[in-house]
């Protein structure tokens, strides 16, 4: 059996042959296809294409290996390569078609494979890897609801990390994903033919899921769509790791491992842009620098791990004093920097200064152990001109320690 379908078409676009080959590659009979249009066929976005070609076809051009997408009579899209010459004693355009969608397919596939494996390198977090995955599957398959979601190892649930959606009901509700078959039960089986999902998998174990969802009116989902994405979703599995990694590292670089606070490095950053906004608006900042009065003696007596969970407790209430634009940092050991901006007089910062010793102040429950351990704390303002944040930083760190000198538990205000 000849594996080509060979085709004639008339002046107006009309099949008026058609070899038995087409059922094969179109879904269609021959019967069912003379005097039909051949534009009927054509895949939308390669329309304008296709006409420009088969002008030049008319125009007596021989066109070896053109190639471009039909819609199947099941809905499917058939890339095909076709090889066309006009017959001018017939005044027909006589053509070979060869079905190359297994092609077109395996070359998409490495193409995505590559554009994932591009997007984890240069993708600046997550959110921008989940666009560019979503773009490069959508270029493979039609759909119109794409998301992606990861497993929390803090509260062991599934949580949608991206979820896009182009005309459709939102996702209201998905079960955790174990393997490509589960799918929301409110379904109905035809509905769920429109849905599909894979698992995310890292030695074996899924951390999530990739979730794709069709319009009712376009084709379900098949068995060849279902192997494609299981193939990606290898690549997309890796991607997120590394760009996950890369945040993680990237966190750590410039935050406290034990209070998750912004460390010294950051603050440093921080300072640099606070100067260059007070310079800007000529709106003064604060800092605020704080180490705790006894906390030598609870970390010697109580042991480092209730020292440990004394800092953490007191990272938390420092963050909730503050407004959220502020920054707090640990500077290491029991010394924190609060840093202020926009701050329109020094009674401000000393509002917050008092808030800060009243919350250290109140005791620490931590485990079967009951501690208090108090703050001092020293206050140092900018001018509007701004003057050196490392400066201030000193002035401020002067005048903790003349808190400290005067019984701790209070806050200083620096000369």
């Amino acid at each position: 059996m000849l594996l080509d379908a060979v085709c004639m078409v008339d002046e107006q676009g009309n099949f008026v042959y058609i070899s038995a080959a087409c059922e094969r590659i179109f879904g269609y009979t021959p019967e069912e296809l003379v005097g039909r249009r051949l534009l009927e066929l054509v895949h939308p976005d390669d329309m304008e294409l296709t006409l420009a070609t088969a002008q030049r076809v008319r125009e007596g051009e021989l066109i070896p290996h053109f190639e471009n997408r039909y819609l199947r009579k099941d809905g499917e899209i058939v890339h095909i390569m076709w090889s066309a010459r006009w017959s001018e004693g017939d005044k027909l355009r006589i053509a070979v078609a060869r079905d190359i969608t297994e092609r077109k397919r395996y070359e998409a596939m490495q193409a995505a494979g590559y554009a994932i494996s591009e997007a984890a390198n240069v993708a600046v977090d997550l959110d921008s890897l989940c666009a560019q995955v979503h773009q490069v599957i959508k270029q493979l398959l039609p759909i119109n609801l794409f998301s992606l979601a990861l497993h929390d190892p803090h509260s062991g649930e599934i949580a949608f990390r991206y979820h896009r959606s182009d005309n459709s009901p939102a996702l209201q509700r998905l079960d955790i994903i174990t393997d490509s078959s589960t799918m929301p039960e409110s379904l109905s089986p035809a509905d769920q033919a429109h849905w599909l999902g894979v698992p995310l998998l890292t030695q074996e174990v899924a951390f999530g899921a990739m979730v794709l969802q069709r319009q009712p009116d376009r084709p379900a989902f098949s068995e060849r769509d279902r192997t494609l994405l299981q193939h990606l979703a290898t690549q997309v599995a890796a991607a997120v790791q590394r760009v996950q990694l890369q945040a993680r590292l990237q966190f750590l670089s410039h935050h406290d491992q034990l209070t998750g606070l912004p460390n010294r490095m950051l603050l440093s950053d921080r300072l640099a842009m606070a100067r260059e906004r007070a310079q800007r608006q000529g709106s003064p900042a604060a800092v605020l620098f704080l180490d705790l009065d006894r906390f030598k003696a609870v970390n010697d007596l109580l042991g480092h791990a209730i020292g440990d969970l004394l800092l953490q407790e007191v990272a938390r209430r420092l963050r909730s004093v503050v407004r959220s634009t502020d920054t707090v940092a640990r500077m290491g050991g029991d010394e924190f920097v609060i840093l202020l901006e926009n701050v329109g007089a020094i009674e401000e910062a000393c509002r917050v200064a008092d808030k800060v010793c009243t919350a250290l102040g109140e005791p620490y429950h931590l485990g079967a152990q009951t501690v208090r351990c108090g703050p001092s704390v020293g206050i140092a303002l900018t001018p509007p001109q701004a003057e050196d944040m490392e400066l201030l930083l000193k002035r401020a760190d002067q005048a903790m320690y003349r808190a400290k000198e005067q019984g701790g538990s209070r806050y200083v205000l620096a000369d």
